[in-house]
């Protein structure tokens, strides 16, 4: 259980989190939340017991070697930062770890028991899939929200998934029933390059979160790292025919099916992003 002599005070917190494992999809989502962690120099709040909720055959414990040659053992964990944003009228609560391997109904308790020990006015779920998309378009981020007045004030819609769900499920579940404004975005990963990372969806997660929590985020090496991982792929897929049709299928599908997207309403977005970020550097 976490343990903390004093709460910090904050305004009007908005948590973020996201897990490592099945929601996770090219490490994408929890990606998203190591670059917030690093641009807004999150500070560490607490961690939650790892005995209480991981497996170490499953997921183990990890040993390293530090600059001046000392040896570190790093548990699994999940791990709580605050973050004071730069001229944003609200704090930060970033949720950081691995989906757990047990007891996951106690471990949602203690995630939103400490929601509610800050006074964290909106929760907001990270996640990545694999899909059928093209890596060479824009990554789609669905966001969705039970909560009726978000979907009005954000134009997101109720989720229609059904089928096993994991730990960011969970969590959305729970605030549902206890009354927390939450809502779910996720990232779509092409599922022909699975393997982890994918700053190209990190970063449409990023960009994301700049319009729905209305904040300028820093994006960093995070422009090149996607550029760079998408002319990778591109030499990858150039090397066999078959992956290379395949590509093209994708490319045409999904331009048949954003021909809406090319619209003033994109345009607009992205120009407040700019006029944001500008803002924030000025």
């Amino acid at each position: 259980m976490i343990e903390l002599d004093e709460f910090p005070a904050l305004v009007d917190p908005v948590m973020v989190a996201a897990f490592e494992g099945w929601n996770d999809a090219g490490e994408s989502a929890s990606g998203a939340i190591a670059h917030l962690r690093e641009v807004w120099d999150a500070q560490p709040l607490a961690d939650l017991d790892s005995e209480e909720y991981y497996d170490y055959q499953v997921n183990r414990p990890n040993i390293s070697i530090d600059e001046s040659g000392v040896r570190r053992l790093t548990w699994p964990a999940t791990r709580i930062y605050i973050a004071r944003v730069p001229l944003f009228p609200r704090d930060l609560v970033l949720v950081q770890g691995i989906e757990p391997n047990m007891k996951w109904q106690q471990f949602v308790r203690e995630v939103l028991g400490l929601a509610a020990e800050l006074e964290v006015s909106l929760v907001v779920t990270l996640g990545a899939l694999l899909s059928d998309i093209p890596h060479t378009r824009p990554v789609p981020v669905t966001g969705s929200t039970s909560d009726a007045s978000l979907q009005s004030e954000l134009g997101l819609e109720a989720s229609s998934y059904e089928g096993p769900t994991g730990i960011v499920g969970v969590i959305q579940d729970a605030c549902q029933r206890f009354g927390i404004p939450s809502l779910s975005l996720w990232a779509a990963v092409p599922h022909y390059v699975a393997q982890p990372p994918c700053p190209k969806a990190t970063l449409a997660l990023v960009r994301r979160i700049e319009d729905i929590l209305d904040v300028p985020v820093p994006l960093g090496d995070l422009v090149e790292e996607a550029r760079a991982w998408e002319i990778g792929v591109d030499e990858l897929a150039s090397e066999d025919d078959e992956v290379a049709d395949y590509v093209r299928q994708l490319e045409e599908a999904r331009d048949a099916a954003d021909l809406p997207e090319a619209s003033g309403e994109a345009i607009a977005r992205e120009f407040e992003r700019y006029l944001r970020r500008r803002g924030t550097a000025d």
